[in-house]
């Protein structure tokens, strides 16, 4: 399955939209411009919160914590003691962990569990300016929590850039 998503152009608060492959609205990310750290939320077509994705506020390096019904799902932070600035790992609640390794503000990554890659992200195969593709690789994946990890993961790399 792909997704098509528009880069976030003017910042947080803003509110986008991510297409399926038919071109049809997905998912929503609702950006919250009154929040005191980072907030968005991904709802589905009908407006029902699916997850929660906050910026933590005491973290020394830049983390996201995501949250479905209230409960905490998955942290997502740069890996520490990596050379690469482009490698961030999130913890999931059950104990494991995903990767996200790549070029992130290219967008030309892929979030992996065991190796396995779940998802890849990727403007290649689009020619539309300011936007990127997610192509879920895994049929049993979550794809909201991929979009999310998604989201998160371009959040802090472009807040780390400046």
């Amino acid at each position: 399955m792909r997704y098509l998503v528009r880069d976030r152009i003017l910042g947080i608060g803003d509110d986008y939209w991510i297409e399926d492959e038919q071109g049809s609205k997905a998912f929503l990310v609702d950006g919250k411009a009154l929040s005191l750290r980072d907030t968005f939320e991904l709802k589905d077509p009908l407006g029902q919160v699916l997850i929660v994705a906050r910026r933590k506020m005491l973290a020394l390096r830049g983390a996201m914590v995501i949250e479905r019904d209230g409960e905490p799902l998955a942290t997502v932070q740069r890996k520490r003691l990596s050379l690469l600035r482009n490698h961030y790992r999130v913890a999931l609640a059950d104990g494991t962990e995903m990767h996200v390794r790549g070029k992130i503000l290219d967008r030309e990554f892929t979030v992996e569990r065991d190796g396995l890659p779940l998802a890849r992200i990727s403007r290649r195969w689009l020619h539309v300016r300011e936007t990127y593709g997610v192509e879920i690789l895994d049929d049993q994946a979550d794809p909201s929590l991929l979009l999310a990890i998604t989201v998160c993961v371009i959040q802090l790399a472009d807040r780390e850039q400046g």
